[in-house]
């Protein structure tokens, strides 16, 4: 979109508290998805454990102090080990410097200083995407 640096900004802010929000239509899939049986859901929870360790494994390999996560899509990282304190500035150079983008922690917090060397990658990806991106994200180590 294009238009004055406030609008822009607004428009982005509404759009990221709008992205992981069910709208009215999604609740049908819901209801139909609580109708699955348990061996879905098990077999659901261990291909996302899977990705998650893989992702986090990767990471700490590549050099990220990596904090495994519970019940989410995503893993945070810190990013000081690599000799940065800027998640915004790191989150930004990362796509040039490997091809890969992360998310800076400190958007979701309220004071902006809180979380700001920690970033996050989402695990919700093919394998074959996890493993290039691992592969990818060493070169931060060199």
């Amino acid at each position: 979109m294009t238009g004055t640096q406030e609008l822009v900004t607004a428009v982005r802010t509404a759009k990221q508290y709008l992205t992981y929000v069910s709208a009215g239509p999604f609740q049908y899939a819901v209801a139909e998805a609580l109708r699955l049986p348990d061996t879905y859901f098990d077999s659901f929870r261990a291909n996302l454990q899977r990705k998650r360790d893989l992702l986090a494994d990767g990471l700490r390999a590549a050099g990220f102090e990596v904090y495994r996560p519970q019940g989410t899509y995503f893993i945070t990282t810190d990013i000081t080990p690599f000799g940065e304190k800027d998640a915004y500035a790191f989150c930004r150079a990362l796509p040039e410097r490997c091809g890969v983008v992360a998310i800076p922690n400190s958007v979701f917090y309220d004071d902006p200083d809180a979380g700001r060397s920690q970033v996050r990658f989402a695990f919700c990806k093919k394998d074959d995407v996890l493993a290039e991106a691992i592969s990818r994200l060493r070169r931060l180590a060199r």
